[in-house]
């Protein structure tokens, strides 16, 4: 593939990424700071309570999931802290699939290879200096 493709598409791939990013925190914006109106601020879960100072570590938790339902009643939303924002949504991860190990659909084979299995006879009997 000749430079001028590779450079085209990289660039076009920049340009598609950069305009999710802005419609993404464009949207954001507008649902945080309208949440931020509504509730106090303090995280829903652990009843932290939050000054400007560390605002940014509150964030807004959508209940049903759901980044795109934003009422402007503020009925899908909850204020969390980093760490409950975090808890609940490894919670809703764990109910989603059933609590099961998510890396459990691997079709790897388990390793049984053992790297120590016999050191001490490589070791040749050496002792340890403290020993």
């Amino acid at each position: 593939m000749p430079d001028s493709k590779i450079r085209k598409d990289g660039a076009k791939l920049d340009r598609v990424v950069a305009e999710a990013r802005r419609n993404r925190d464009q949207r954001e914006q507008g649902y945080r700071e309208q949440a931020l109106k509504l509730y106090p601020w303090i995280c829903g879960r652990c009843s932290r309570e939050f000054t400007r100072a560390n605002l940014h570590e509150l964030t807004v938790h959508h209940r049903d999931h759901n980044h795109d339902n934003n009422p402007a009643d503020g009925s899908n939303w909850e204020l969390l802290c980093l760490y409950c924002h975090d808890n609940e949504h490894a919670r809703y991860l764990d109910q989603v699939t059933g609590g099961e190990d998510r890396t459990a659909d691997s079709k790897e084979p388990e390793a049984t290879h053992n790297p120590f299995a016999d050191l001490k006879g490589l070791l040749g009997g050496k002792q340890r200096p403290d020993d």
